[in-house]
């Protein structure tokens, strides 16, 4: 999509700091850290969010999930980490790019926001 910035830094046309890229997803540093790890996976296929995927979308979603616990140990993140995914305004979507929040090194609490 053309002015959805997550397509553009998976397209390289905007930089990122990249913690990992495959053929499928891009992962890069949150420009706003809300743990001292904060990384975001992105889909390079542009999905606006959890309510759009559709059937074709499942192993993507699964290449994802299997995916995030490499990211995480690549990540240091040894004694745990949370997965946040943000669907639609009321959870704070800011960005309309289906995307993973993996945050770590620190002590999560309960309940969030």
């Amino acid at each position: 999509m053309a002015d959805c910035i997550f397509c553009g830094i998976a397209n390289h046309e905007i930089p990122s700091d990249t913690a990992y890229e495959d053929d499928k997803i891009i992962c890069f540093h949150d420009l706003e850290p809300q743990a001292p790890v904060h990384v975001l996976v992105v889909p390079k296929k542009h999905i606006a969010c959890l309510d759009d995927l559709k059937e074709e979308d499942r192993g993507l979603i699964a290449d994802i999930m299997l995916k995030i616990p490499e990211i995480a140990a690549d990540l240091g993140l040894e004694n745990g980490y949370r997965v946040v995914i943000n669907n639609g305004e009321d959870a704070f979507q800011t960005v309309k790019h289906l995307h993973f929040h993996i945050l770590g090194k620190r002590k999560m609490t309960w309940p969030p926001g």
